[in-house]
């Protein structure tokens, strides 16, 4: 599965660049595929795993901010791996017109 998380701290002021890399940091950690870009976390692996690592990411930001906004987006293939860079190499073959 995939999964497309964002956690927000609130509470806090403006700038949570330090809080939000907390659970950018247990997602890297956690050694699943992984992407992060200017609004999501998106993570790879099963159901338990995933879960595990989303819940592990929101405690990091609750441990340090009063309130936590989560914002979860999930894709579920059973038995399809790779997804995390498939999806976009196939966009990037459609852009270059290759119909493949």
């Amino acid at each position: 599965m995939l999964v497309a998380f964002s956690v927000t701290p609130l509470g806090v002021g403006e700038n949570v660049g330090e809080l939000v890399a907390e659970a950018v940091r247990v997602v890297r950690e956690s050694g699943l595929p992984n992407r992060t870009d200017a609004m999501f976390t998106t993570v790879e692996g099963e159901w338990d795993e995933v879960m595990a690592v989303v819940k592990a990411a929101t405690d990091a930001v609750a441990a340090r901010a009063p309130r936590v906004s989560l914002v979860l987006k999930a894709d579920l293939r059973p038995g399809v791996t790779g997804a995390l860079d498939a999806k976009v190499e196939s966009i990037e073959r459609h852009l270059a017109g290759n119909r493949d």
